[in-house]
């Protein structure tokens, strides 16, 4: 589309820039720095930004309800007092495994936080195999695990009607769907729903517009690409300045404009010259089609 415009707004060398979400109240952007071991949040309109540091990587913020934030850090599901700078463990999970540490996160339409976990890369996109689980923090404290054998647990949604709950596990290079019980939390009956070309990179972020498609950042693909999950088609491309696009989210007073997190962990100088803008925060405009609010944690 002509009308496309790719802005670059927080240029900054995020090792690991990732799980974005955009926070109504304020007219922020809240995000991490899964290695530089950071929560961060942004004002568009000041330009600052204001960071909470972790004692572990840590790989996905959300908002919370009552106010502040829940990060999974390490291997902990931990609440995030913003204004005292403090972050209370709630859960732990995986604490048979030394090397894993939680990724990517978001909450249901209920309320409940779902994330999963990985081993520690080797570099970026290399990891032990099959170390990873999938987990669901619901509002009381209480943690359930749905499935394990999982490589780089990573982007998930849920579809507009709440019935489908969408999942990339990234070396797996496809969107998986299952069946989502709101009542419940339960996932199950998983099925591939799009299946990544060659030169599309590694799927990772992951987020839903409010016509229903899927909008998923490849890393290594420099882009964020459009899904009809009714007939599991991409139907847009978006190409970004750098090649470590990382996640997504809809944002802006009305939803219009798309975030986009990237990395620069593991590049070289002779890279870093090449895409000097990799591990910054861009905005995608006129794409003429809008996000939905993010839900919000229920404890």
């Amino acid at each position: 589309m002509s009308s496309v415009k790719i802005e670059c707004v927080v240029n900054e060398r995020y090792k690991i820039g990732e799980s974005p979400v955009w926070e109504e109240k304020d007219q922020t952007l809240a995000y991490v720095d899964i290695s530089g071991q950071k929560v961060c949040r942004w004002n568009p309109v000041t330009k600052h930004i204001q960071t909470l540091n972790t004692d572990a990587f840590v790989g996905s913020v959300v908002p919370r309800r009552s106010g502040g934030y829940v990060i999974g850090v390490g291997t902990r599901f931990a609440v995030v007092d913003w204004e005292k700078q403090t972050v209370t463990t709630v859960a732990h999970v995986d604490q048979e495994k030394s090397s894993s540490r939680f990724n990517d996160g978001k909450v249901d339409p209920a309320g409940r936080y779902f994330s999963g976990t990985m081993a520690f890369e080797i570099r970026p996109g290399e990891v032990e195999r099959k170390q990873g689980s999938v987990y669901t923090l619901y509002p009381d404290f209480s943690v359930v695990k749905h499935f394990d054998q999982v490589d780089i647990s990573n982007g998930l949604d849920w579809s507009l009607d709440h019935k489908t709950f969408y999942y990339i596990d990234s070396l797996s290079f496809r969107v998986d769907a299952f069946d989502y019980d709101l009542q419940s939390g339960n996932i199950s009956n998983r099925r591939v729903l799009y299946k990544l070309e060659k030169d599309e990179g590694i799927p990772d972020g992951m987020c839903i517009d409010s016509e229903g498609k899927l909008w998923v950042a490849c890393y290594n693909g420099g882009r964020v690409i459009r899904i009809d999950p009714t007939t599991g088609k991409r139907i847009q491309t978006v190409k970004l300045p750098v090649d470590t696009t990382t996640s997504c989210c809809f944002g802006g007073k009305d939803y219009s404009e798309l975030y986009v997190t990237s990395a620069c962990g593991g590049m070289d100088e002779a890279a870093l010259a090449s895409k000097p803008q990799s591990g910054s925060i861009f905005k995608v405009t006129g794409l003429g089609v809008k996000g939905i609010p993010p839900n919000s944690f229920a404890g």
